[in-house]
């Protein structure tokens, strides 16, 4: 079964460290300042991240809160950082984020189970079985803040605006957030067995060892 845990304190090498995507801010609708990236959820016998662990700042509760990597959008209007289609409301009808529940199988799953839930649930959010946000409707983006009805002179001209700075735009620089994301999670994974070796679930299980691990012992012993 997989294990997840954290990086916690775990720091890359000063040569990779301007890839590490924590400290960078995340914005919700509104550009509205949720927090900044505190930590991943990812797991340890993979290496593969599974949620993005937000620090809040003390605004909501119970400090910090999860959501999915696929979330994560660059921020136009921040060089460097996030956005998430998310308000504080929706955040706050999450199920708490506890970090504690991960040292415990049953209860990770537990938790697992209900955020998703609830994450699917909202038709703002995650469209089930697909890896990508809907798009909020005006509407929607109008009642959290970050849009407005165009007048009837808006909706003629408005296809001939061409934004100039893009997402798109944002990843093709080497130091933009999606290349460094990127570059994060390469680093994440050729690193693993590093961040892991002070796990005592992982030193004391095989389940350590990744999927492409166990293949080529099985090809080697067939």
């Amino acid at each position: 079964m997989p294990h997840y845990g954290t990086l916690r304190d775990y720091r890359f090498t000063d040569a990779d460290e301007a890839t590490d995507v924590r400290g960078s801010k995340v914005y919700g609708f509104g550009d509205e300042k949720l927090g900044k990236i505190d930590d991943i959820v990812f797991d340890h016998s993979t290496g593969h991240i599974y949620y993005v662990v937000v620090d809040t700042g003390g605004w909501l509760s119970s400090n910090k809160f999860i959501v999915p990597p696929e979330a994560l959008r660059p921020s136009v209007d921040h060089e460097g950082d996030y956005r998430v289609d998310l308000t504080q409301d929706q955040i706050e009808s999450l199920p708490p984020y506890n970090e504690s529940d991960l040292e415990s199988e049953e209860k990770w799953a537990d938790y697992n189970g209900r955020y998703r839930s609830q994450w699917e649930a909202k038709p703002i959010m995650h469209r089930v079985a697909t890896d990508r946000n809907i798009t909020p409707t005006t509407q929607q983006q109008i009642d959290a803040g970050s849009g407005t009805l165009p007048t009837s002179s808006e909706e003629e001209t408005v296809s001939d605006v061409t934004p100039m700075r893009t997402e798109a735009s944002m990843g093709v620089d080497p130091s933009g957030p999606s290349r460094r994301w990127n570059t994060f999670e390469d680093r994440l994974r050729q690193r693993r067995e590093e961040i892991i070796s002070v796990c005592p679930t992982c030193k004391s299980s095989p389940a350590s060892e990744t999927a492409s691990e166990r293949e080529r012992d099985r090809r080697k012993a067939s």
